[in-house]
């Protein structure tokens, strides 16, 4: 297994607890959460249960597939009732029986896709309830450990991890898992002895994020472009309908989600609660504060508050790499053969690459710290911006990334994604003077700033370079 070394740990640990174990392993499609949990436990299950996707079945017939479909994974744990099983309560009932029967000295119940057993009107949720506070935490034995895990986030946090209902304050543990990291996705190719320059999995990176499976689309012996072409713009590509798919499975009634994602995806720098409400149209509501809170769950947003403003709004941003990539190249193209191939060098890769090198780096702080020795320093990572003020003598300044150190030093991060080392001029110097002169001015702080650049090479070393107190290059990204 690559990476996953704590997750994997946690779960495996369960095996020697002397108390019932009710576990909520969730996170986006795709991430690899079916594959950790069958893998911590080697496969070895007393009962194990997938869900039925909805998304092609007629609305009153789903409880009964669901259903249907429990009974089949009953049946191989060797539970055969004389009947068809019509209701929730029957399925428990007989996973009851299979737990009973079984030998294992600890009984591990796995259960995916919960969310899509829970059909409208199911009784699923009181069921489970009753299961679980009534019979499993009541058996002398203290042996069952429990496992849910859904791909609709939404739905594994109201229901279960945020509970309030019987099932509140049940969970013993969770895992939010998330996309791997630079240095976990180069181990997964290797692993698959697909061979790519750093360089290349870095804008691999930039355009599928770390999802697993996304990686494990890429075909051996391909250019990276080969693949990208094959896997997004020929004739039947196998993720041309992965963004509306992808939307549909997290979440219930997309539409809204989609409209605050669109919103977000044509702003660089974010958008308050309230821009969003304005450009999307959705009316303000702790409905739609909840989809806020989801998305920043499933990581395609993330929220902040600008460093120094501690009574302004949040800033929420996109930060999903594929999501970004869709919006630029993927929504509005007509999936021409070789799109990708030909569009190397071209300005509109050239402006895609800087934003989305900029979202790797937000993905990679733990590394950036690192490079800069302050793994074991209390940091706040935060971004700030300001408007020209002619009476403060301040231009205007827009900053991405600082780390706000405990020790009275704040790294001022400039990211440029360049295709060779980057030359340092006397232009780049006094544009990162400007900003850190703009910030002084504004916030009053006492911290001193360090101007750090981050970027894919290391830099030509000139006169200019040595007024950098910090560079970090993609190879540090690379960290494990």
């Amino acid at each position: 297994m690559i990476g996953r070394i704590e997750e994997k740990k946690y779960l495996q640990s369960l095996l020697n607890e002397e108390e019932p174990q009710f576990v909520a392993v969730y996170g986006r499609r795709r991430v690899g959460k079916t594959y950790l949990i069958r893998e911590s436990f080697e496969h070895s299950f007393t009962f194990e249960h997938t869900g039925v996707s909805n998304a092609s079945l007629d609305v009153n017939s789903l409880k009964a597939v669901q259903l249907e479909k429990f009974q089949e994974s009953l049946a191989e744990f060797g539970y055969r009732p004389t009947e068809k099983i019509t209701s929730w309560n029957e399925a428990f009932k007989g996973l009851k029986e299979v737990i009973k029967a079984s030998k294992e000295k600890k009984k591990v119940i796995f259960i995916d896709e919960l969310s899509w057993m829970d059909t409208k009107e199911s009784g699923l949720i009181s069921v489970l309830e009753s299961f679980w506070n009534g019979w499993a935490t009541a058996r002398k034995e203290k042996d069952i450990i429990l496992i849910v895990c859904a791909s609709a986030t939404y739905w594994i946090m109201e229901n279960i991890v945020h509970a309030k209902g019987g099932l509140h304050n049940r969970l013993t543990g969770k895992v939010h898992l998330r996309p791997f990291n630079l240095y976990e996705c180069k181990q997964y190719l290797e692993s698959r002895k697909i061979v790519f320059s750093p360089h290349q999995i870095l804008l691999c990176y930039m355009i599928l994020g770390g999802v697993p499976f996304y990686w494990s689309l890429l075909k051996k012996g391909k250019s990276l472009p080969q693949n990208i072409d094959e896997l997004f713009f020929t004739e039947g590509a196998l993720l041309a309908d992965e963004y509306d798919n992808l939307y549909k499975a997290l979440f219930n009634k997309p539409a809204q989600y989609l409209k605050i994602i669109n919103a977000l995806s044509q702003a660089k720098n974010g958008l308050t609660r309230e821009e969003i409400i304005k450009k999307t149209y959705i009316a303000s509501s702790g409905a739609f504060s909840r989809k806020l809170v989801e998305l920043e769950n499933c990581d395609f947003i993330r929220k902040y508050i600008p460093y120094g403003n501690k009574d302004s709004s949040y800033i929420y941003q996109l930060i999903d790499n594929y999501t970004l990539f869709y919006h630029k190249f993927l929504k509005n193209n007509n999936f021409e053969e070789h799109f990708w191939q030909n569009q190397i060098n071209t300005p509109a890769i050239n402006s895609w690459s800087g934003l989305a090198f900029e979202k790797v780096c937000l993905e990679h702080v733990p590394q950036i710290k690192k490079a800069l020795g302050i793994s074991g320093v209390y940091t706040d990572v935060n971004a700030w911006h300001c408007l020209p003020d002619e009476k403060m003598g301040i231009q205007g300044a827009q900053i991405d990334l600082m780390l706000v150190r405990k020790d009275q030093i704040i790294n001022l991060c400039e990211m440029k994604y360049t295709e060779a080392s980057f030359s340092v001029t006397n232009a780049f110097i006094m544009e990162m003077n400007t900003k850190i002169q703009s910030f002084k001015a504004k916030t009053k702080t006492n911290h001193a700033i360090h101007p750090t650049l981050v970027t894919t090479y290391p830099v030509v070393r000139n006169e200019y370079a040595a007024d950098l107190q910090a560079v970090i290059t993609a190879e540090d990204l690379f960290a494990g």
